[in-house]
């Protein structure tokens, strides 16, 4: 017999951590690196840290996040970095979002800039190797003037 409360779930064949996401089960980093993650698990991800007021560092380096996965291959669906973005917004305690390599483009960097619009919390945003051309780095650049966050973006 159980609680009757979901501690697991199981997605893009990871089981991801309810408890920890939520922060019931208090953790202060989470790494869900190079588990190919696409916007589906990105989507919940964010649901879950929106509210989490515990968690301050999140890894999803090398993920497909956005659908595309690290040879180019898929197709691109920015739900799941959008969604990312918004929690963002709303989370107050994340000072860490380690992103490299899920070719966001210029679509995620809007979004992620959006959310750097209003977030003054997170002080370390992790952003190479995502396909991010003049126009995300248009966005993001205008987003950094109003916030102090410490940007990597080279690759």
């Amino acid at each position: 017999s159980g609680s009757g409360v979901l501690k697991t779930l199981n997605l893009d064949a990871n089981e991801l951590d309810l408890p920890k996401l939520r922060g019931t089960d208090p953790v202060e980093s989470l790494d869900l690196s190079r588990k190919s993650l696409g916007p589906a698990s990105a989507i919940v991800i964010a649901s879950l840290i929106a509210g989490n007021a515990v968690l301050t560092t999140v890894d999803l380096t090398c993920n497909t996040i956005c659908g595309i996965d690290v040879d180019g291959a898929g197709e691109y669906d920015a739900s799941g970095i959008v969604a990312l973005a918004d929690a963002l917004k709303v989370n107050g305690v994340l000072t860490s979002l380690e992103l490299w390599d899920n070719k966001i483009g210029d679509e995620g960097a809007a979004a992620l800039a959006s959310a750097l619009r209003v977030n003054r919390v997170l002080t370390t945003l992790k952003l190479g190797h995502n396909n991010i051309r003049a126009e995300g780095a248009a966005a993001l650049a205008s987003a950094l003037r109003v916030n102090g966050v410490t940007l990597y973006l080279n690759g």
